[in-house]
């Protein structure tokens, strides 16, 4: 991909997703606080795909150290990320949905431009309750885990 999305760019379309998509009976500040948060590591470790030959455990190992580190002045932060993490909450679930939403926006995006995306797009295809209502907007139905 000639000029990849940035960590930046990420949090900043999940959080507004977020934003504009959050049911109400989620708490949106929380919600916003988190989407902020949870990439945060990835400033410091990167973004690690299953190409880069990264277990899952050592991924969430270096994660970890890195939000703790960056984070570790404001534990408060540092418990938000967490529960984004390990999705505790409706809001850290609802999290979870939005953020493979923006990913599969963005492939669909890179896959415009020629590039092969399909492992993208295979690993998005579960993303429950998110689908486009007559008018194009984006509706949510249900979030799960």
């Amino acid at each position: 991909v000639a000029h990849p999305e940035s960590v930046a760019d990420h949090s900043y379309g999940v959080a507004l997703a977020a934003l504009v998509l959050a049911p109400p009976e989620l708490d949106r500040a929380r919600l916003l606080a988190m989407a902020l948060l949870h990439d945060l590591a990835e400033v410091r470790v990167g973004d690690i795909t299953p190409y880069d030959g990264v277990s899952h455990d050592e991924k969430r190992r270096r994660e970890r150290n890195a939000a703790s580190e960056l984070l570790g002045a404001r534990p408060d932060l540092l418990a938000l990320w967490q529960e984004a993490e390990e999705g505790r909450s409706p809001e850290a679930r609802f999290l979870k949905q939005v953020d493979r939403f923006d990913l599969r926006l963005q492939a669909e995006r890179y896959g415009g431009t020629g590039v092969d995306v399909t492992d993208f797009l295979t690993s998005t295809a579960h993303v429950a309750g998110l689908a486009t209502n007559a008018s194009g907007w984006v509706r949510v139905d249900r979030f799960t885990a």
